[in-house]
């Protein structure tokens, strides 16, 4: 992000915004409806795989820690297939997850900026805001995207089309496990996991414990250890807004971070390398440590 004279955290209003709302709406009452009646455990299982692949593999791995810090390096097929499969989460293509990504950050490294950027609304209205509608800032930064990102004619594809990717999966899903596969494997898992993105996002910039404090950042990160492991250990925020080129979120004992013990194993098989941790990164005059 690129700030120009006038860029401003602040300034800016928050609108319904029909197509992101409809979409999350229309999975969630699929889910509400659906769920409980065509459960079966296959297609619970179905879910439980498919959100923890989509979540660890994609969201994770793929979009926060490759796409958007670069923490590791890989071949671009990987990349590529981890990208796609953090598609299919739901939230945005390659495109969209960047911009969101990288807005906010921006913004939170402010002294102050817009409740909507800072999760600093009620639960309730945070909540309808992330899920509903979007911020037009009167002043926004720049996004400058990398080149390479940014001409990737796979990504262009995927971004403009990101809600119409889970048509091939349901299309499979519903010829191999009807309705239940359907309703489990994209409604209750694309809920879940924009819902689930929401809420730990929320937690995890109003309460949780510290170990590190951002001088001069009006928003500070929260570690959220009752999920740490079912976000493959996104929720260990306090540590990420420390150290975000870091891959490993998990930093102390006890904090588990499935992403990361997905990436050793990747990178004891060759398939990933330049993976970087906070001793490796440049030291930030801006960071103090709370404790230890």
């Amino acid at each position: 992000m690129l700030d120009g004279p006038d860029t401003d955290a602040m300034a800016g209003s928050v609108h319904w915004k029909p197509v992101k709302s409809l979409w999350i709406s229309g999975m969630t009452l699929a889910a509400l409806v659906g769920g409980p009646l065509y459960f079966t455990w296959g297609a619970f299982l179905l879910f439980l795989a498919t959100t923890a692949t989509t979540v660890c593999l994609g969201h994770s791995l793929g979009m926060h820690r490759r796409l958007i810090h670069r923490a590791y390096d890989c071949p671009l097929w990987l990349e590529r297939l981890f990208v796609y499969l953090g598609t299919l989460v739901g939230m945005a293509g390659p495109y969209g997850m960047i911009r969101q990504h990288d807005i906010r950050d921006w913004a939170q490294r402010k002294p102050r900026c817009h409740p909507y950027l800072a999760h600093r609304s009620s639960i309730l209205r945070d909540g309808y805001w992330q899920l509903h509608c979007e911020l037009k800032l009167a002043h926004p930064p720049q996004l400058v995207m990398e080149r390479r990102v940014a001409e990737d004619r796979f990504y262009r594809f995927i971004d403009r089309t990101f809600m119409a990717q889970q048509l091939p999966w349901a299309a499979l899903f519903l010829a191999v496990g009807g309705v239940p596969w359907l309703v489990w494997g994209i409604a209750a898992r694309v809920a879940a996991s924009v819902t689930g993105h929401w809420l730990v996002g929320y937690f995890a910039h109003n309460r949780g414990s510290r170990s590190w404090h951002i001088e001069g950042a009006g928003v500070q990160g929260y570690n959220v250890p009752w999920c740490g492991l079912i976000t493959m250990g996104e929720a260990w925020h306090n540590n990420h807004h420390a150290f975000p080129g870091s891959a490993r979120l998990g930093l102390e004992p006890g904090q588990s971070d499935p992403g990361w013990w997905v990436l050793l194993l990747l990178a004891r098989v060759g398939l990933v390398w330049g993976v970087k941790t906070p001793e490796m990164l440049p030291p930030r005059p801006n960071l103090v440590a709370l404790r230890g």
